[in-house]
C-alpha cells in the first residue's frame, strides 16, 4: 500500500512492526537504500559514497486507521567531493532535520483548513506546535507557488485583530471566478496600502481595473495616487453598514429618552429587527416590526429611509442613481435626524466614487470583499492560540489565500 501511495524513489519499504510506544501501539515501517544507490549530500545535493550510518531514527507518517506510523530509517553519511566533508544525506520523505515526514505536514496543514489547529493536534495525537510548524510550511510553499498574473480586480479593507486599536488592512482579489487573500499589512495607515502596490510591483498595478474600498480617507488617498487609471468603487456592503450604525444609535438614544419620561418600552429588544432586512425577518419578528412601525418615532423614520435607500442599488444606469441618491439626500436633510444628516453628508462628500458601483456595470463583486472579511473574523476567533501577529498571518494566508499544493502520488486527506 505504501509502494503504491507514497513511493520513494531510491529507497524501499522492507518491514513492517507493530510496537510498543509508551503506552501507545504503534506501526513502524523500516526503510533501507536500494542496492548500488548513493546518497545524496544535504548541502550541495552530490551524491558520493557512504562513509559510515548513524543511528534509526523514527519519522512521524500519516497515521493509518486511526494507529501512528512512524517511518523508520538510519541515516548514511556521505563522504561528499564537492564539499570536501563528511555530510548527511538528504531523503526525500523529510526536509532537513525534522522528525515528521513531509507527508504528514501536508495531512495535518489539510486538515487544519477544517478544524481549529488545537482539535487538529488533538485528533491526530500530536501538538499545537507540530501543526502550526506543518501550516506555516504549507502557506511558504504555496506562496512562493503562487501565480500573481491575471490580477485585475482587488479589495481593499480593515479589520480589528485584537483588544485597542490594533488593525491589519487586507488586499483581496476579486476576479471573476478568482477570489483570494493577496497580502496582509499590519495597520491601517496610508503607508501600510503604499506597501501594498511597492509589492504588487508598477506592472501588475497598471493592468488593475477595478478596485472596491470602504470610506477610510487614508486608503482612498493612496489609491488615487498609484492607481489613478482603475475604476474606483465604494463597497456597498460598508455604506450601509453606515447605515445600520446611525440608525442603532438613533434606536439606543431614543430608547433611553422613553424609559426616562415613563412612556411604554416599545423599542426594548428591537436592535435586531430593525438592523434586519425584512426578508430575513423571522416570522414573530416580522409582526413585531409592524406593530412597531405604527408608531412615530425618530427610530422609524430612521428605518423607513434606510429601506428607501435600499431602492438606489436597484438602478442600472448612474445618471438616474445619481438623481435618486440626490432626492433622497434633500429629502432626508429636511427629517432632522442627525445621524442620518451625518449619512447624508457623507454620502455627499463621496458621490462619484458611489456612482462608480454602476460605472463598474457588475464586473466586480463588493461581496466578495465582505464574504472574505467575514471569513477572517471567524479564523482570528477560533482557538488557534493566536499571541503574535505572524502566526495570525500564516492561518490567514492558510485559510483564505487559495494557495497552491504540490501534486502528490496520493492525498492522504
Amino acid at each position: 500500500m505504501l509502494n503504491k501511495c507514497h513511493p520513494i524513489k531510491g529507497f524501499v519499504y522492507f518491514r513492517e512492526d507493530r510496537v510498543k510506544r509508551g503506552e501507545e501501539e504503534v506501526i513502524e515501517v523500516s526503510i533501507r537504500p536500494r542496492k548500488g544507490s548513493r546518497g545524496i549530500c544535504s548541502v550541495c545535493g552530490q551524491r558520493g559514497p557512504t562513509y559510515d550510518t548513524q543511528e534509526a531514527r523514527a519519522y512521524d507518517f500519516v497515521p493509518l486507521w486511526g494507529i501512528r506510523v512512524f517511518l523508520v530509517y538510519a541515516l548514511r553519511r556521505i563522504d561528499c567531493k564537492r564539499c570536501g566533508k563528511v555530510k548527511v544525506e538528504r531523503v526525500p520523505w523529510a526536509e532537513g532535520k525534522r522528525w515528521t515526514t513531509t507527508a504528514y505536514e501536508w495531512f495535518l496543514a489539510r486538515w487544519a483548513k477544517r478544524l481549529s489547529w488545537q482539535e487538529t493536534a488533538r485528533v491526530f495525537g500530536t501538538s499545537w506546535d507540530t501543526v502550526y510548524r506543518s501550516v506555516q510550511r504549507a502557506v511558504a510553499w504555496g506562496l512562493e507557488k503562487r501565480s500573481l498574473e491575471g490580477i485585475t480586480a482587488i479589495g481593499v479593507d480593515e479589520i480589528a485583530y485584537k483588544k485597542g486599536h490594533h488593525y491589519l488592512t487586507l488586499v483581496y482579489q476579486i476576479n471573476e471566478g478568482c477570489s483570494r487573500l493577496l497580502w496582509i499589512g499590519q495597520k491601517r495607515e496610508e503607508e501600510t496600502l503604499r506597501g501594498f502596490f511597492e509589492w504588487l510591483g508598477e506592472k501588475r498595478t497598471a493592468a488593475l481595473k477595478f478596485i472596491a474600498s470602504d470610506m477610510w480617507e487614508p486608503y482612498r488617498t493612496v489609491i488615487a495616487e498609484k492607481a489613478e487609471h482603475a475604476l474606483h468603487v465604494l463597497d456597498r456592503f460598508h455604506i450601509m453598514r453606515n447605515f445600520n450604525k446611525a440608525l442603532d444609535q438613533i434606536r439606543a438614544a431614543e430608547a433611553k429618552k422613553l424609559e426616562e419620561e415613563g412612556y411604554e418600552p416599545v423599542l426594548k429588544k428591537t436592535r435586531w429587527i430593525i438592523l434586519k432586512r425584512p426578508g430575513r425577518l423571522k416570522e414573530n419578528q416580522a409582526e413585531r416590526l409592524a406593530d412597531l412601525l405604527r408608531y412615530n418615532l425618530r427610530t422609524v423614520k430612521a428605518y423607513l429611509l434606510r429601506e428607501e435607500f435600499q431602492k438606489f442599488w436597484e438602478y442600472i444606469s448612474p445618471t438616474w442613481a445619481g438623481k435618486f441618491l440626490d432626492d433622497w439626500c434633500r429629502e432626508t436633510m429636511r427629517s432632522r435626524i442627525e445621524p442620518m444628516k451625518k449619512i447624508v453628508r457623507s454620502l455627499r462628500e463621496h458621490r462619484e466614487l458611489i456612482l462608480n458601483w454602476f460605472r463598474a456595470e457588475s464586473a466586480i463583486s463588493c461581496g466578495i470583499v465582505e464574504g472574505l472579511n467575514n471569513k477572517v473574523k471567524l479564523n482570528t476567533r477560533k482557538s488557534y492560540g493566536f499571541r503574535k501577529y505572524d502566526t495570525l498571518e500564516v492561518a490567514l494566508y492558510h485559510a483564505l489565500g487559495n494557495l497552491p499544493e504540490p501534486e502528490d502520488t496520493h492525498k492522504f486527506c
